[in-house]
């Protein structure tokens, strides 16, 4: 289990969100930073904490995007090949973050199309990166049937393709690791889900990250012991970086770097 620092990116500034509220440039904010990315970025990189992702959470083309991939692209630059990258990534775009110093891009929504993988597209992806620096975000919400299903479009479209170990296994051979976000309790510092740990816990593949919901030590407990201890973790809002009461310092006590 390691911890992964996140720097999420919205209008121009390090903000954190209740995730299921994102809608282009609106979101209902937990934190907005007065520092810029690339402080985080340098922070991260002082401590030695590798394999974060930094998020860019408005749409290409939208007026708020260009402030947003600036800020994104000066925290690659304050810490080359620690960060990851993800929002917007698509075949087109993906080798100027790689070459502005992103170790991997993170995509969701390019590879996913009228509510399907795209095998077209993921096949492209990968041609275009390489699977070494290609990670899939299957962020995941609820639906009425029980089953976890795949979001895209800042986590507002539902798809058809549902989260479980024969998706994980088929994708394998295009992604190096996978981050999953559980849409439904992020930013909200509620306590993770339970039955996505599990999940992630019983796959024996690819390195996973998971994020949402955490907001205490015993959150962090609770996910190794679900999660096999091979789940890695995410934290945004409850972290002191971000106005919560989790030091960043028991934290990388508690999980490691």
């Amino acid at each position: 289990m390691e911890f992964r620092p996140c720097i999420d990116i919205h209008n121009g500034k390090v903000k954190q969100i209740v995730g299921g509220s994102l809608n282009e440039a609106v979101a209902e904010e937990n934190f907005v930073a007065s520092q810029d990315a690339a402080h985080f970025a340098s922070f991260y990189r002082e401590l030695g904490i590798r394999g974060g992702h930094v998020i860019l959470l408005n749409g290409r083309g939208t007026p708020e995007y260009d402030a947003t991939k600036a800020e994104a692209l000066s925290a690659l630059s304050a810490y080359p090949q620690g960060l990851q990258v993800g929002g917007g990534i698509a075949p087109d775009n993906a080798g100027e973050f790689l070459d502005a110093g992103a170790s991997a891009v993170i995509v969701t929504s390019y590879v996913f199309r009228e509510g399907r993988i795209d095998m077209e597209r993921l096949h492209e992806m990968r041609s275009a990166v390489g699977k070494d620096r290609l990670v899939l975000d299957l962020s995941c919400r609820r639906k009425s049937d029980g089953a976890y299903y795949i979001v895209t479009d800042r986590w507002q479209k539902y798809t058809e393709q549902k989260l479980d170990l024969s998706l994980l296994g088929e994708l394998e051979t295009y992604a190096a690791e996978y981050l999953i976000h559980a849409v439904d309790v992020e930013g909200k510092q509620s306590g993770i889900e339970a039955e996505v740990a599990k999940l992630l816990g019983s796959y024996r593949g690819l390195p996973v990250t998971y994020a949402g919901g955490v907001h205490s030590l015993e959150d962090i407990d609770t996910l190794r012991s679900l999660g096999g201890g091979r789940v890695n973790v995410t934290i945004g809002s409850a972290l002191d970086l971000f106005g919560g009461y989790l030091k960043i310092e028991e934290v990388l006590k508690r999980v490691g770097r």
